[in-house]
């Protein structure tokens, strides 16, 4: 049996304040469907921190749900969504956007994040109306699929792109804890909120059992939201649990101290490694590392740890992927710098 795992930040359980709220309240009577006492006090937290009393929050099952509904809400038959090449929507969800009818109009990108001159090209290279699809949504992700996070003078000028071309701005934030918390970082949720039309912001890989909000600041937008959770399947009934979840969550910022522990973790991994004399595919900005070691070396950590090996990336070599989570043991992480010392040394 294997040491640890950082394959990703979603094996363990919740926050055990979280499964201790679950627990104290599992047989009183609330309203459902998000009616609830606990999704209102929720709400009024997250509100707090976006400062903006008019956007909207959907407390919904999960992010894959999430995508869709945004993605159905948003657009209509006709139009599409401009991408990342490496972007999740694109890459690990089956092609579940796809289904609903939409195309997806991927874009080449060396950093993970897109750039106001590829969402230009998207839609400079589709107005042969009407033979072509129409781009209408931006999707991005912060922290990216790769790592890397958005400043906040990247995300003004994307916005701005996406309004002189009446697009809309959606920010996947599956990972959006870990991304606010990065010392690279200078965006709050305050700043989403008046960047993006829509965002979500993570809960599944910062310490929730399950669940996903969804924060809508356009106006536009919001007239009918709710029947799209319902159709898509997303409105829990027992929507306390979700509503519990995020109360915990924002209650004293456990959010934000959760994706602090995993940045730190992530970086205690990079300056281990790197420190031994192997290199990263790019500087550690969230909680995914991405090293390049040998193959032999990877081979060998593998008897002990778990990790995924994204890419080859020449004859001897390859770049792995190793994720730390919110509740990620340092001596776990002590353990995996200590093994690759002994066995660089030894070899």
């Amino acid at each position: 049996m294997k040491e640890y795992s950082f394959l990703d930040d979603y094996s363990e359980g919740c926050h055990p304040n979280i499964l201790g709220a679950l627990s104290r309240t599992n047989l009183e009577q609330h309203m459902t469907y998000g009616l609830d006492s606990f999704c209102e006090q929720a709400k009024q937290l997250i509100h707090a921190k976006l400062n903006n009393a008019d956007s909207l929050i959907f407390f919904v099952t999960g992010g894959t749900q999430a995508n869709l509904i945004v993605t159905s809400a948003c657009l209509r038959s006709h139009e599409a969504v401009v991408s990342a090449s490496v972007g999740h929507i694109l890459n690990r969800e089956a092609g579940a956007i796809e289904a609903t009818g939409h195309k997806i109009i991927s874009m080449e990108t060396s950093s993970g994040k897109l750039y106001p001159e590829d969402v230009q090209l998207a839609v400079d290279s589709h107005k042969a109306v009407p033979h072509m699809v129409k781009p209408r949504l931006v999707y991005i992700s912060n922290a990216t699929e790769i790592g890397t996070i958005y400043s906040k003078s990247e995300l003004e000028a994307l916005y701005s792109c996406c309004k002189k071309n009446d697009l809309l701005l959606f920010l996947d934030g599956a990972r959006l804890g870990t991304a606010l918390c990065s010392k690279y970082s200078d965006l709050s949720l305050g700043d989403l909120a008046k960047l993006t039309d829509l965002f979500t912001l993570g809960a599944t890989k910062n310490g929730a059992l399950l669940g996903e909000a969804i924060i809508i600041n356009n106006s536009s937008l919001m007239d009918g939201f709710e029947i799209q959770i319902k159709q898509r399947g997303a409105l829990l009934a027992k929507g306390k649990l979700l509503g519990i979840q995020f109360l915990e969550l924002f209650k004293n910022d456990l959010y934000f101290e959760l994706a602090t522990h995993a940045n730190a973790m992530a970086e205690k991994i990079s300056q281990g490694f790197v420190g031994l004399g192997h290199k990263l595919l790019d500087d550690t900005q969230s909680n995914q590392v991405f090293l390049i070691l040998p193959n032999d070396l990877i081979a060998q950590l593998e008897h002990s740890f778990s990790f995924y090996t994204w890419a080859p990336h020449d004859e001897h070599h390859s770049v792995v992927r190793m994720v730390t989570s919110w509740a990620t043991p340092e001596a776990k992480v002590d353990s995996l710098i200590a093994l690759c010392d002994s066995i660089t040394n030894r070899d």
